[in-house]
């Protein structure tokens, strides 16, 4: 059983390792070169106010967040996660969130 499977994943990897890069599809671009460069970083503009600080986010010069930090009261996230200009309210950034484990009960 076993020398079958190890042929069989050797057969596997050798076709995948075979495969030129003109069987890509054409719609994809490959990756730049290089390290990411100031033109790929995104534009942070930081407003105070009165009422606190709001830093807004933008990509190719669209806004697609907003950092609000009120003088009282925790900060909060307003995201365009679609592009259309409708921005959503998020206490956290979506994707982060602390470590939940145990580590002692009493």
């Amino acid at each position: 059983m076993r020398p079958t499977f190890l042929l069989l994943a050797l057969l596997v990897s050798g076709a995948a390792l075979a495969a030129s890069p003109s069987d890509r599809p054409p719609e994809l671009s490959p990756v730049p070169d290089g390290p990411p460069g100031a033109e790929d970083a995104p534009t942070i503009t930081i407003k105070p106010d009165s009422r606190g600080e709001v830093e807004e986010y933008r990509s190719n010069g669209k806004l697609y967040m907003l950092k609000v930090t009120p003088k009282v009261g925790k900060p909060y996230y307003l995201i365009d996660p679609s592009g259309e200009g409708r921005f959503n309210r998020m206490e956290t950034l979506p994707g982060l969130q602390p470590p939940q484990w145990v580590v002692k009960e009493f």
